[in-house]
């Protein structure tokens, strides 16, 4: 079967809840094995996963030791899935300070940089990889606010493409997928159940993408199936923006 992850063994940062907990989910039903970073311990306990790793994106160090913990304990490391995040919480940029500024860009940016950077060292060997990064279609139409959120994740965009040529070489593919507004903790706590929803209502499928509609996506990407896919944005925004594949 073409969706069938028997075999693979996944990692999602930022795993304990949202989005990363539903791609977590699938792909175990899929048949993959999967470890979750989150700096969240107790969501972490709750998870249900093979492998359950307290670290923090923003420090190399604590993402090198997630990798190897991977390798370790489940084998090999086949999905790596750059999924932890922060909310912009919709900032205009007078009021993004220089500690907002650093934790957005040390998250997204600099975490996935570094954890593929360790990664992708085993995939090469085995000649086979699949590397997904949660951006946000912000990335691709903007926003009005929080600009350092929609910078961050244009980043991750950036290494998309640049990855997918340097990496395809040794049957690696790298895809970001880029998820319209989804009611999470994160972004109730941003802007709350009634503005989601308030949104929600003019998108033209009537409602948000839910997380479990983002990780099919993801899972997608992860599967044979998406063999041929590479260096592509996938944006499950229920038609919002009309952008990606």
């Amino acid at each position: 079967m073409a969706n069938d992850l028997s075999g693979r063994v996944a990692l999602v940062t930022g795993g304990a809840s949202g989005i990363g907990l539903a791609t977590a989910t699938l792909l175990a039903q899929r048949g993959a094995k999967v470890a979750i970073t989150d700096i969240d311990e107790a969501k972490l306990a709750q998870a249900t996963a093979d492998l359950r790793i307290r670290a923090d994106n923003r420090a190399v160090a604590d993402v090198r030791r997630a990798v190897e913990s991977v390798e370790k304990e489940l084998g090999r490391l086949d999905i790596l899935v750059n999924n932890a995040g922060i909310s912009g919480r919709s900032l205009p940029l007078d009021q993004i300070d220089e500690a907002g500024f650093d934790a957005m860009f040390e998250t997204h940016v600099k975490g996935a940089f570094f954890i593929t950077q360790v990664a992708v060292a085993g995939m090469k060997r085995r000649k086979f990889g699949r590397i997904i990064n949660i951006s946000s279609h912000f990335s691709m139409i903007g926003s009005a606010s929080a600009s350092h959120y929609v910078g961050a994740k244009t980043a991750l965009n950036g290494f998309t493409r640049g990855w997918a040529l340097e990496f395809g070489p040794f049957g690696i593919t790298v895809n970001t997928v880029a998820p319209g507004l989804v009611e999470t903790a994160m972004t109730l706590a941003s802007i709350g159940s009634h503005e989601i929803r308030r949104r929600g209502e003019s998108y033209p499928i009537g409602r948000n993408p839910t997380p479990n509609d983002i990780a099919e996506s993801i899972a997608w990407l992860c599967s044979d199936g998406a063999a041929a896919v590479t260096g592509q944005a996938i944006s499950p925004n229920g038609g919002i923006a009309i952008v990606g594949i």
